[in-house]
């Protein structure tokens, strides 16, 4: 089944609204004043290879919680694509009655 346009401007709208949005707010505001003050204290007291041991953790730490939330992601999407499929059609067999 095809994707109407209007839904697929739709859903890309509300994941920029959705992305504008999380960048902004009180919450996250705190939450990056406190990331920032706990990395400062973190590296006050390492030596060189500390560091290097750390940022190399670091990384993989990283690009393993990056193929996470892609992965939450995508299973968000495809839900969510399934339900909007799953309502137009039950909005479609109301309109053929």
């Amino acid at each position: 089944m095809e994707v109407p346009a209007w839904f697929r401007n739709a859903i890309q709208q509300r994941l920029v609204e959705i992305t504008s949005d999380s960048e902004v707010g009180p919450e996250l505001l705190q939450a990056h004043i406190d990331e920032q003050k706990a990395f400062e204290s973190l590296y006050e007291g390492m030596d060189a290879a500390q560091f290097t041991r750390y940022m190399a953790w670091e990384d993989r730490h990283l690009f393993r919680r990056a193929l996470e939330n892609e992965r939450l992601y995508m299973e968000g999407m495809k839900d969510g694509a399934q339900l909007a499929a799953a309502l137009m059609a039950d909005s479609c067999k109301t309109y053929d009655k």
